[in-house]
């Protein structure tokens, strides 16, 4: 027994033989006699659970590499006293696992080689890959050490799905953005600012706040995880002296707020004129009474705001995302074809909108009116429409009539505009080349709860409808989107699909009958090629047939018996990825 096993200490690390599952130290003795070689592969298999995303983004396999095969490994094992990390396995097998006797031959012979036996091959970090096409390789080199194959494979999987599908949910992000940037301003600059990392606090540990941080930027610069930076330092050939890994901004929180006292007049004023009177700076405008601020406050402030050197971006951080950014929804009726239409013209279309809501049934019918806002030529109008309702066999009720009862002119009040309008009519801007609206420079916002993909898409979609362009939003993307997703949501797995047994290689491959096809894997030794721009693998080879594919084959050597022997960086993975949007 060792002082290392029973430290309290805070630099206590867990012994690299046990990061694994219990039931890998039980399969060294389950291979046939005479195994020799263990290959496997490590595959995105499906994208059911976030069918937007068809393809992931090659990530984490270099930081595992430096960060577990080589510094781990060698510090916490092959540089300590062999009698320590034998003992320390021992005990774990013997007294969780009732063996009294535990065989440690293995790691002893592991310990006395002074290196992983491992050969990784995997395809350039920030590579988009298909569902189904693998993304690394993984086999043993010597034969005594078959074994440690799949032993490695929960380490694995622990360690690299997260940052991949954070990575590939950020790309996508950054995709929809810059769709909408090209269609409202006609170019992209400043997308890589418009998606800012606000999940720290919300992620699952320090570590997960890291990767995951990490593969938000290599689609973005904005981030307020700090760690995630140092980490691309760490293991990305990143320099934040030389290059922009990440930034972020001043910006307020509740505490601030609530500290400063109620009267929101005063806070803001003595923020951007005290406190930070130029720059850029965030303030938190929904502590008390958010559309106070923006129909209240910010007017008074209008000239300080404006003559103030640097933006001051306005964060809400409740409510529907949608309808404080954008207002409430208010169809747009006017229709350059009909340009004589009245509004008593339109009960047609809401009359048609009342049918196809769900509000009859067996034994059930909706609301006798309903009012409806729509906008027609510049105006805003409210309808009430009377609704009739009848029944077949008294049960079943079906919409018999429906009637205009009154239709009137209104004006809408912020809340129906919604910040960004309420913004324009403030501060105004510029028209881009597209025709649509951007905020003056001094003013912006920034909206970070419970933003998701399909929230980002209908705000950009709801702000074009209304004539402004999705850049005058900055989208704090937090954990609901980073932490919200588990090893399924791209089915990745490493299996093994190749093996040599006594001098014979075999392919083998699992395809469960009670499975839809999902589950199954490739069978033999693979290649990835690229064809018009596409990967796709091919798979049952045996050794001499993938030896037959170098120089086309993507998947690349990037560690071998304990060496890493390809080193990426940051920018060169973010020229990869900016290649394939």
């Amino acid at each position: 027994m060792t002082d290392f096993i029973h430290s309290t200490e805070t630099d206590y690390i867990l012994p690299p033989t046990v990061l694994c599952d219990f039931y890998k130290t039980s399969h060294r003795p389950q291979y046939p006699k005479g195994t020799e070689v263990i290959y496997s592969t490590l595959t995105p298999r499906s994208n059911k659970f976030m069918p937007m995303i068809d393809k992931v983004v090659t990530f984490e396999i270099q930081s595992f590499v430096k960060e577990y095969l080589i510094g781990y490994f060698n510090k916490y094992f092959f540089a300590r006293k062999k009698e320590d990390v034998v003992a320390e396995y021992a005990r774990v097998i013997k007294f969780c696992l009732g063996e009294e006797n535990p065989d440690t031959t293995h790691i002893a012979e592991l310990h006395d080689l002074g290196y992983l036996p491992v050969r990784i091959k995997a395809l350039k970090e920030g590579t988009l890959v298909p569902m189904r096409v693998p993304m690394m390789t993984i086999e043993n080199t010597m034969p005594k050490f078959f074994w440690i194959t799949n032993y490695l494979e929960t380490l694995i999987s622990a360690e690299l799905w997260q940052g991949i599908t954070s990575a590939s949910i950020a790309l996508q992000y950054r995709k929809i953005l810059n769709k909408y940037a090209m269609r409202t301003v006609g170019n992209t600059d400043g997308v890589e600012f418009q998606g800012h990392d606000f999940s720290m606090r919300g992620m699952s540990s320090l570590q997960s706040a890291q990767k995951s941080g990490a593969g938000h930027l290599l689609s973005f610069v904005g981030t307020d995880t700090i760690p995630a930076i140092l980490y691309l330092e760490k293991h990305y050939n990143a320099n934040i002296e030389k290059e922009l890994v990440g930034t972020s901004i001043p910006a307020t929180e509740h505490s601030v707020m609530c500290a400063n006292g109620q009267d929101e007049y005063e806070v803001f004023k003595r923020m951007i004129t005290e406190v930070y009177p130029n720059g850029l700076v965030s303030i938190v405008s929904d502590t008390w009474d958010f559309w106070n601020i923006v129909g209240t406050v910010i007017p008074r402030l209008k000239e300080v705001i404006e003559k103030r050197d640097g933006k001051v971006v306005i964060r809400p951080d409740s409510g529907i995302p949608e309808d404080i950014l954008c207002g409430k929804y208010i169809e747009d009726l006017t229709d350059p074809n009909y340009p004589d239409t009245k509004p008593e013209h339109i009960i047609d279309h809401f009359s048609e909108k009342l049918h196809e809501m769900d509000l009859c049934g067996d034994g059930y019918h909706g609301d006798e009116e309903y009012e409806f806002a729509f906008k027609l030529d510049g105006k805003y109008y409210r309808m009430t429409v009377d609704v009739d309702y009848n029944r077949h066999d008294k049960r079943y009720y079906y919409i018999e009539s429906t009637k205009m009862r009154k239709v009137e002119e209104f004006t809408p009040s912020i809340e129906d505009l919604g910040l960004i309008e309420a913004l324009w009519n403030i501060f105004g801007g510029s028209i881009t080349e597209k025709g649509y609206k951007v905020l003056a420079p001094c003013i912006g916002a920034i909206y970070g709860d419970a933003i998701t993909l399909e929230r980002c898409e209908t705000i950009c979609e709801r702000l074009a409808e209304k004539g402004f362009a999705s850049t005058n939003v900055v989208f704090g993307i937090g954990s609901f989107t980073y932490q919200h997703n588990t090893r399924d949501t791209f089915g990745f797995a490493m299996k093994a699909t190749y093996a040599v047994i006594n001098g014979e290689e075999k392919l083998i491959y699992k395809d469960p009958k009670t499975d839809s096809g999902m589950k199954k894997s490739q069978k033999g030794r693979v290649v990835v090629l690229e064809e018009d721009g596409e990967l796709k693998y091919i798979d049952g080879l045996n050794k001499e047939e993938q030896v037959s594919y170098f120089g086309k084959d993507q998947l690349e050597q990037v560690f071998f018996n304990g060496q890493l022997h390809r080193d990426e960086s940051l920018q060169e993975i973010r020229e990869r990825i900016e290649h394939k949007i």
